[in-house]
């Protein structure tokens, strides 16, 4: 194939996107990759997108199809022919705006010019079957659900059953089911709005004057979310000025839970790509010393493009493993640990990062969290804090992690957010944050305030 993609093949740029991430890119970068690369008009793109996104979202039920019509399930399908699949079965089950003969042909088609002319009438054959078998089934849908839960939301909803029964342990079934649909849902784009620059009311108005629809937050005074397509997001009023920066809603209430103060110093740990870093430096008013650490400087880079751009002064980095970092022994008023984690709370933002993680990569982020959490002990003074966070959902990372550090460490105190901080709205009863996306219609995070002594 070519370097450049044919004009007006949207079709044709997912499956090379897909089959990037089946190599083992991220689905951002491989989207990124596979639309710069390409020609498509921007229709084309957005079904691009949208196809490249959706299938990796409902691979799971794609692949449960091709187990229920295919002689070989999709396992032991040869793995591009298996990606081909799930571009037509994704537009028969998930897009009503292409009519399915359309849906049938291009795929063929896909079939044809990537090395499977030979299997073309196979290829044609299961997903029509799909389209008769719909019609005969009473419910209207060919899939056929297991009996059995979690399994039957796991297969419906395109989620490993491992994470679905995690869910179970902690909700009813009602709110799993709708956990698992709100997962698959586009997301929408959060900004948080730099009041050293701007205000909300002038960005909205800037934002709706090109016709942009902008709702507020009702907890969180910075932050303002956007409706529908937005285009460029460096083309948006307001970016180049430093007005705001994105950032999903639950991620600004970290910073209001910690409460950094004009003045103090506040290390951020585990910094990249550095959002909640530069919110802690306008909570501060940029008075103070915040010191970003994170492993690699280019992880940092993006952080420093946006202090530049929002015109911080006040942050400091340090490359290297927080860990093993001394920076000020005692001697930090504030720590916040926004440690590496699952992700399982941002699995609608992240379309691949549920088919990336499993029990075996918990434990390990688990013994990483416990590592950090020790860490921070030695770099605040005598009644200082440190905000321990997560962007998942998982017990072990979460309320286990809290519950085992105050065991070992019975002279600190786990602090309940103050009634006036955004964070009181979702405090739990034992004193820890909790976001659940389906209640909150935001990301999924956790949170705990830990005082020493």
């Amino acid at each position: 194939m070519s370097a450049q993609l044919p004009r007006s093949c949207a079709r044709q740029a997912a499956y090379t996107a897909l089959k990037a991430i089946v190599g083992g890119s991220f689905a951002d970068v491989a989207v990124d990759n596979v639309l710069t690369r390409s020609t498509l008009s921007p229709a084309d793109r957005r079904l691009a997108t949208e196809l490249i996104y959706g299938c990796v979202r409902r691979q799971g039920t794609l692949d449960a199809l091709i187990d229920q019509l295919a002689k070989k399930p999709a396992a032991h399908q040869p793995p591009h022919l298996r990606l081909i699949f799930h571009v037509g079965f994704y537009q028969l089950r998930y897009l009503d705006q292409i009519p399915p003969s359309a849906a049938v042909d291009t795929t063929v088609e896909l079939a044809k010019n990537n090395g499977f002319r030979g299997l073309s009438g196979f290829v044609n054959g299961v997903l029509r079957q799909y389209l008769r078998l719909g019609e005969q089934a009473e419910s209207g849908d060919a899939l056929i659900l297991p009996d059995t839960y979690p399994q039957r939301w796991a297969m419906e909803h395109s989620m490993p059953d491992w994470i679905v029964a995690l869910w179970q342990q902690q909700l009813l079934g009602f709110e799993v089911e709708a956990l698992c649909q709100w997962m698959n849902q586009t997301p929408s784009l959060d900004l948080r709005v730099n009041p050293l620059r701007s205000s909300v009311d002038e960005v909205a108005a800037a934002l709706e004057a090109q016709d942009i629809s902008v709702e507020r937050h009702p907890h969180l005074p910075q932050a303002l979310r956007l409706r529908g397509s937005v285009g460029n997001i460096q083309q948006l009023p307001g970016f180049a000025e430093g007005w705001w920066m994105v950032q999903d809603a639950s991620a600004q209430l970290v910073g209001h839970f910690l409460d950094p103060q004009p003045g103090e110093t506040v290390i951020d740990a585990c910094a990249a790509p550095g959002g909640k870093t530069l919110h802690l430096a306008e909570l501060m008013g940029d008075q103070g010393t915040i010191w970003a650490c994170d492993q690699t400087l280019a992880r940092l880079r993006k952080l420093t493009a946006n202090q530049n751009r929002l015109g911080m002064e006040s942050i400091h980095l340090h490359t290297g493993d927080s860990r093993h970092w001394h920076p000020c022994q005692h001697e930090a008023d504030r720590v916040l640990l926004d440690v590496p984690c699952s992700g399982l709370g941002t699995l609608q933002r992240h379309a691949d990062a549920r088919w990336r993680q499993s029990p075996l990569t918990v434990k390990g982020l688990a013994q990483l969290q416990r590592d950090l959490l020790v860490a921070a002990t030695d770099w605040v003074k005598p009644g200082g804090i440190v905000v321990y966070a997560t962007c998942t959902l998982h017990p072990q990372e979460n309320e286990d992690q809290i519950e085992a550090f105050l065991a070992d460490y019975p002279q600190w105190h786990l602090l309940p957010p103050d009634p006036a901080s955004p964070a009181a709205a979702y405090g739990c009863d034992r004193g820890w944050v909790k976001v659940w996306p389906q209640r909150s219609q935001m990301d999924g995070f956790f949170m705990a305030r830990l005082q020493a002594p």
